[in-house]
This record gives C-alpha cells, sequence and structure tokens, in this order.
C-alpha cells in the first residue's frame, strides 16, 4: 500500500462521445497554456463537489461548447482511469447524440468532427488512447 504522503490526488472528470448522425465524433484540441496542450481529447471537465458526472458533464459542455444536454440523452460509453505523474485520473465517458444548439468553441480550442477511420491520427492524452480504440470498434460494430 502507498505511504499516504506519496499519494497522488484523484482527478474526476466526466466526459462526452458527442456523435453526429453520420457517426462522425467530436474531438477538442487542448488549448496552449493548459497541460497537455495540443492533444485531442474527448470534451468535458471536472467534477466539481456537490455534482454528479453527468450534471458536471451538462454544465462543462454548456460552458465549453455552449450546448444543452440532457442527462437522460447520457448513456455510459466507457471510463478511462489512468496514472499520471501528479494525480490519478478517472473519467467516466457517456456517449451522446443529442443535443440543443450549434458548437461552439468557446474556451479558445479547436474542435473536430472525426470518423472512426481518422481518429488514430490525432494525438491525445495517454488515458484518451484506449477510448479512442473503443470508439473505432463501437463505430466498426454498426452503431454509428
Amino acid at each position: 500500500m502507498r505511504e499516504q504522503s506519496q499519494a497522488k490526488p484523484l482527478v474526476l472528470v466526466a466526459a462526452a462521445a458527442l456523435v453526429r448522425s453520420d457517426g462522425r465524433l467530436l474531438l477538442a484540441q487542448r488549448p496552449m497554456g493548459k497541460s497537455m496542450a495540443g492533444l485531442w481529447e474527448f470534451p468535458g471537465g471536472k467534477v466539481e463537489a456537490g455534482e454528479t458526472p453527468q450534471g458536471a458533464l451538462a454544465r462543462e459542455l454548456k460552458e465549453e461548447l455552449g450546448i444543452s444536454v440532457r442527462e437522460a440523452d447520457m448513456s455510459a460509453f466507457s471510463f478511462a482511469s489512468h496514472d499520471y505523474q501528479k494525480f490519478f485520473l478517472l473519467m467516466p465517458v457517456f456517449m451522446i447524440r443529442t443535443w440543443e444548439g450549434e458548437i461552439d468553441a468557446r474556451e479558445g480550442q479547436q474542435v473536430a468532427w472525426v470518423s472512426a477511420e481518422e481518429i488514430g491520427s490525432y494525438p491525445a492524452p495517454d488515458a484518451d488512447v484506449p477510448l479512442f480504440a473503443q470508439f473505432i470498434d463501437w463505430s466498426k460494430a454498426g452503431h454509428a
């Protein structure tokens, strides 16, 4: 067991696999000035005290992308559990295929709608790489 003084903080982040009717997935690029800048990831953000992961995700998508998402339209897709150098990440990912509003990158990030064939060419944080593979598998299974 790890000693308490060496324990890393647990960071709970909720993320969205936003999928259009044509099966393309929305990726967001981490803006310059943030850790892991330039890498592509599922949009989302940290779960704050008192929030559920779904509630946090709805808030983050409104703040970051200007869209409204109902918790009832979120379905569990996957999760990431990754040991970064300074923290341990736990990230539930929810599939969302219905939302209100137009995607508007409000925090200086680039966004891209990518197909399962294209997703592998986008550099991603270590925690997202296996999620990209799961999206490819999901798409190949005819869910898109």
